[in-house]
């Protein structure tokens, strides 16, 4: 099972193998019209009590030409150690297997993606003897997948580019493309996709307004990510019905966690919640608000309205566009 952000970055060129010809398209590197994708045991570990295993470690094979053992590690920060431990990884899978390695690094921020785009040298500073030069995946080249057609052309590649871009001010945008694309998918590949899309995000904001999404009910979920709104949902619902019944919950496992609600109740805990998850969904998205707009959202009861520019909050670029009123016919 994937579980957290850092192992779904590599761990989706394992669940989703196909997944590597984008990456070096992205990378213009050449993609043969016809490959064989093989994970490999990522345990490098030799007879010396030295521990060593790689993220994701995967055997290319084309029609034509020699395999390559493709070797994804995601790092979500500098470490003045990993190079060593890069060249170590390289040199033994050249050694062991008798392939070419490519080390291509996966990260989430900027700043890491440049410090592991550099040469990294090994040797006397005015000769090295070896100049270890990653593969780097980031915010700085993985695009954004915010066009619907770009999304469903591709889809793995657009939770990848959700994963990558988690942090982005744009990630509400990203995330309603890839899941207006998941429709288009099998069951099976639905199910892989929006598990690793919420796996991938982890503890950011986007992970809440993907929830948000998947409660909708614009997919049926199995898995990890089910059973985990189920539980979020009792747990919130047993504390809820600790204050008057209030909430019986947006939608499954609220309504395990309590036995009795009031109806009042009810409707002030949805207006409670609504006006709380649209302020921060702003807030995230880094959309103004203006006192005005705020005392708007603060001051509405109608949960249904929250709901709506809830909604239009996900891709709105301004407040405006938030409270706008239906254009007539």
């Amino acid at each position: 099972m994937v579980n957290s952000p850092h192992e779904t970055h590599h761990r989706a060129f394992q669940q989703i193998p196909e997944l590597f010809t984008s990456a070096f398209r992205l990378l213009d590197l050449p993609v043969p019209d016809e490959a064989v994708v093989t994970a490999i045991d990522s345990d490098l570990t030799e007879v010396r009590p030295v521990e060593r295993h790689v993220d994701t470690l995967l055997r290319l094979e084309f029609p034509d030409g020699d395999p390559y053992l493709l070797l994804v590690e995601a790092q979500t920060k500098r470490d003045p150690d990993k190079p060593d431990s890069w060249a170590y990884y390289l040199s033994y899978l050249r050694n062991r297997y008798g392939c070419q390695p490519i080390l291509l690094v996966v990260c989430r921020d900027r700043a890491t993606a440049h410090w592991a785009s550099r040469p990294f040298r090994i040797g006397h500073p005015t000769h090295p003897n070896l100049t270890l030069t990653p593969l780097v995946l980031g915010p700085h080249n993985v695009p954004k997948i915010t066009e619907y057609e770009r999304a469903a052309a591709d889809v793995p590649f657009a939770v990848f580019s959700a994963i990558t871009h988690s942090n982005d001010p744009d990630a509400g945008a990203i995330l309603k493309v890839l899941a207006e694309a998941l429709h288009k998918t099998d069951d099976e590949s639905r199910t892989i996709c929006a598990e690793l899309a919420a796996s991938g995000l982890g503890g950011t904001p986007a992970a809440g307004i993907w929830r948000n999404l998947m409660e909708t009910g614009l997919f049926s979920f199995r898995g990890f990510v089910a059973e985990g709104l189920r539980e979020e949902g009792r747990v919130e619902g047993r504390e809820e019905g600790r204050v008057e019944g209030r909430a019986q919950g947006r939608k499954r496992g609220r309504e395990e966690g309590r036995s009795v609600g009031l109806e009042e109740g009810h409707r002030q805990g949805r207006v409670a919640e609504g006006t709380e998850k649209l302020i921060r969904l702003l807030e995230v998205r880094g959309i103004p608000l203006s006192d005005d707009a705020r005392l708007r959202i603060t001051a509405c009861d109608e949960p249904e309205l929250l709901d709506l520019w809830f909604d239009r909050g996900i891709t709105a670029a301004t407040a405006d566009e938030v409270f706008a009123d239906p254009q007539p016919d």
